[in-house]
């Protein structure tokens, strides 16, 4: 009963601020303060727990280094021009009534050459967000479509760290997973590119709405080396080299050719890099601002907070009594059908996907004998539902980054059928 009140609170406290319509992170402070007072009430020390919780916060700095680099990334792709080149010389080949489908093609694509949903909605998201927008295509609908794009190469790349991680955990081979999680995904797949196929019907795009080439071109010299920051991030991905190796490359790819090229100055670049880049043309900076390490500041704290629960919880042994009724669940709903379940709910308290995915292995280690399967539920549950739980920084970020709505989370398609139509396929099989 303890550990039910304990979780009550917490989500009470995030249920305030999202109605309040405020920041989550007093809700993430007073979970930690919630859990430590839950821990001392059940005799642990608060030395120990905060120990614990530093150690997993530390852990989480890596993950702190790619967002000051996401921020850096979109920032500089922005300035040098490099979203403007492709955006112009790739919107004569897109039919506005096609758009949507091509964001989440188009995303699908870089996101199974990066292996990060992140770095994939900082460029390639970015880049379809800008052509969709100059099309009078709603960026709800573009949002929704860049984040089930994002997230299919996110779960299935063998660079993705997702992937990785649920390899790791359940101690199998990431090839085979690769082969399962395309199996599952495929009939989700076309259902998907139908769906986005026939939502521009519901919408009014243009191909008048703006002349791209020569609004860009007003606002940028679109010389050819502005495109050689996405070449090298596409050639360092193809290579498998580190994903923080690559952006870092990109990023300094892109620092002369705004210095040379954009004829920016440094103190210009140096504002822009902390703050956001801002084009100085009012027709082209809606299209185009945005970037930034301020835009990264609250996801920061978001993962860093909440990077301490998992050190709390393993001191204080809160999710003990959890495990029984998650096992009790799956007798009745099937071990996916538990694990979709247990995920749901890991994501709304872990706030990020690769809590979310280590707190749902946690819960359902027990339920699944078979390691191979045990992969794909979790492929198949937590890597795809965080994105979709509203204050998750596994889809506050991407959204962030592409400047789509909140209510892009609705469209996500994708991450909708992957695990629905797992469940229905695993039901049927029980019967």
């Amino acid at each position: 009963m303890a550990e039910l009140i304990t979780m009550a609170l917490f989500c009470g406290a995030l249920i305030v601020c999202i109605i309040a319509g405020i920041s989550i992170i007093p809700a993430l402070l007073a979970g930690v303060v919630i859990f430590l007072a839950h821990g001392r009430l059940t005799g642990h020390t608060f030395t120990a727990m905060i120990s614990k919780g530093f150690a997993t916060m530390r852990a989480a700095s890596i993950v702190v280094v790619t967002f000051v680099l996401i921020g850096l990334l979109t920032t500089l792709w922005r300035a040098a021009g490099t979203v403007s080149f492709i955006v112009t010389n790739t919107a004569g080949l897109v039919h506005p009534h096609v758009v949507v489908l091509l964001t989440f093609l188009l995303n699908c694509l870089m996101s199974l050459l990066t292996g990060s949903s992140f770095a994939s909605a900082a460029t390639m998201g970015v880049i379809t967000m800008t052509l969709g927008t100059s099309m009078q295509v709603p960026p709800v609908f573009l949002g929704g479509a860049i984040l089930s794009g994002i997230y299919f190469g996110d779960r299935c790349s063998p660079v993705s760290t997702s992937a990785q991680l649920v390899k790791t955990l359940t101690r199998t081979n990431i090839f085979d997973n690769i082969r399962l999680m395309l199996k599952t995904a495929a009939v989700p797949f076309v259902l998907t590119c139908a769906v986005y196929a026939a939502l521009t019907l519901c919408t009014h795009p243009s191909n008048s709405s703006i002349d791209i080439a020569g609004l860009f071109s007003n606002a940028f010299d679109l010389d050819w080396v502005t495109v050689l920051p996405a070449v090298v991030l596409v050639a360092l991905t193809i290579a498998r080299v580190d994903v923080r190796i690559t952006m870092t490359a990109s990023i300094l790819t892109a620092l002369p050719i705004c210095v040379a090229v954009q004829h920016m100055d440094w103190t210009a670049i140096g504002h822009a890099l902390v703050f956001g880049f801002h084009c100085a043309d009012a027709r082209v900076a809606p299209l185009i601002d945005g970037g930034g390490i301020v835009s990264m500041v609250k996801v920061m704290l978001i993962v860093c907070i909440s990077s301490s629960y998992s050190g709390i919880f393993q001191e204080t042994e809160l999710l003990d009594g959890a495990h029984r009724m998650v096992a009790s669940l799956a007798r009745h709903i099937s071990v996916f059908g538990a694990t979709l379940v247990t995920s749901l709910v890991a994501s709304a308290v872990a706030c990020n996907q690769t809590l979310s995915i280590m707190l749902t292995n946690q819960l359902c280690d027990h339920l699944e004998s078979d390691e191979h399967r045990k992969a794909i539920n979790l492929e198949d549950t937590a890597v795809v539902v965080a994105p979709l739980i509203p204050w998750s920084i596994a889809g506050a970020v991407p959204l962030a980054s592409v400047g789509a709505p909140t209510s892009s989370l609705t469209l996500a398609v994708f991450l909708y059928l992957l695990p629905i139509a797992h469940w229905i396929s695993v039901s049927l099989a029980r019967r």
